[in-house]
C-alpha cells in the first residue's frame, strides 16, 4: 500500500466521525431523487469493516514487494520508456482506470474473483466505512490486470502511485450524504453511480465498475444510474460480523462447490463461471435480471 493511503487514514477517521454525526440526523428519511431511506452507521457493521480494512493493510504490506518485483521484471521487457512527464501521468490515469475497470469487473462476473471481492458488498450499510471494508484476498488477485502497463513503458513506482490515486479517489463515493452532481455524472465515478454499483436490486447487479471514471461502463454497456432506492448488501446477506467469515466464505462455499462437482468441466464451471452458475442452472445475476424483464 502507498504512503498516500497511510498519510489518508486520519482523513479518513475524520470523515467518518462527520459522516456518522450526519447520519443520526438523518437516519431514516428518504433522501435524493431515487429515494433512498438513509440507514447510517450499525456498531458491529461499522467494527466489521475496519477490521476487514486493518487485515487489508497487512496482507497488502506483505504482498508489495513481491508486485514491485513483479511490475519492475515486466519492466525490463518495455516496448517504450515513458518519461515523467505531465502528459504520461495523464495516460497513465486513464489506462489505470481500464486496468482497473477489467479487474472490477472480472471480480463481479468470475467466480474465482468475486470469491476474493464479495466481502467489499456484504454490508447492509453504505457509508465512508464500508470503502474500507476492503478484502483480504485481492491483493493477491489484482496485481495480474496491471501486468500491461509496465510492458508498455510506465514505471512501476508511477503504477503503484496511481494505483494509490485511484483507490484513494474511491473512499468519498461510499456515502448517502451526496447526491447528484450534474454533468460530472457523465465522466466521474460519483456516489450515485457507486450506489448503483453496491446495489442488490437485480437491475443493479454487476453495473458500474469503473473507478475513478465511468466512461468504460457507458462504452463497455455496463452502465446503469440510479432510479429505484436501492437495497444494499448481497443477494442472500450474510448473517455473521466476524472478519474471517466475511473474508472467506466465498472461498469455502466455492471450493466446496469444485470438490462435489460431478465432473472437472463442472468443477472448472464452478470456479471460473459467473457466481451463482450451477450446471444445472443457477442463479446468476444475468437470470435474475432476465426473470425480473419477463
Amino acid at each position: 500500500m502507498s504512503l498516500i493511503i497511510y498519510l489518508a487514514i486520519p482523513v479518513f477517521l475524520l470523515t467518518m466521525a462527520l459522516e456518522a454525526l450526519w447520519a443520526r440526523s438523518r437516519k431514516g428519511v428518504a433522501t435524493g431523487p431515487a429515494g433512498g431511506v438513509v440507514r447510517g452507521y450499525a456498531g458491529r457493521d461499522t467494527l466489521a469493516s475496519l477490521a476487514m480494512g486493518i487485515g487489508n493493510v497487512i496482507i497488502a504490506a506483505g504482498t508489495k514487494l513481491p508486485m514491485i518485483a513483479l511490475f519492475t521484471w515486466l519492466y525490463q521487457y518495455r516496448v517504450t520508456t515513458l518519461p515523467n512527464a505531465w502528459w504520461t501521468w495523464l495516460l497513465l490515469l486513464f489506462a489505470d482506470d481500464l486496468c482497473y475497470y477489467a479487474f472490477h469487473r472480472a471480480s463481479h462476473e468470475i467466480r474465482f474473483f468475486w470469491a476474493a471481492h464479495v466481502n467489499h458488498h456484504s454490508s447492509q450499510h453504505y457509508n465512508l466505512s464500508t470503502a474500507l471494508r476492503q478484502s483480504w484476498t485481492t491483493p493477491l488477485t489484482e496485481p495480474w490486470f496491471w501486468v500491461a502497463l509496465p510492458l508498455l513503458g510506465f514505471a512501476p513506482w508511477m503504477i503503484l502511485t496511481q494505483m494509490a490515486v485511484s483507490l484513494l479517489y474511491q473512499y468519498w463515493i461510499h456515502t448517502e450524504a451526496i447526491d447528484r452532481l450534474g454533468p460530472l455524472e457523465w465522466i466521474f465515478n460519483t456516489p450515485s453511480h457507486h450506489r448503483v454499483h453496491h446495489g442488490a436490486n437485480p437491475e443493479y447487479l454487476d453495473r458500474n465498475h469503473g473507478g475513478i471514471f465511468i466512461i468504460w461502463d457507458r462504452l463497455f454497456g455496463t452502465f446503469e444510474p440510479e432510479r429505484a432506492p436501492v437495497r444494499f448488501g448481497l443477494t442472500t446477506n450474510l448473517r455473521s460480523h466476524h472478519p474471517v467469515h466475511i473474508a472467506f466464505h466465498e472461498w469455502r462455499a466455492m471450493l466446496a462447490d469444485a470438490w462435489r462437482a460431478g465432473s472437472l468441466r463442472h468443477a472448472l464451471g464452478f470456479l471460473f463461471r459467473a457466481p451463482g452458475w450451477h450446471p444445472e442452472g443457477g442463479v446468476t445475476s444475468r437470470a435474475l435480471q432476465a426473470r425480473r424483464s419477463a
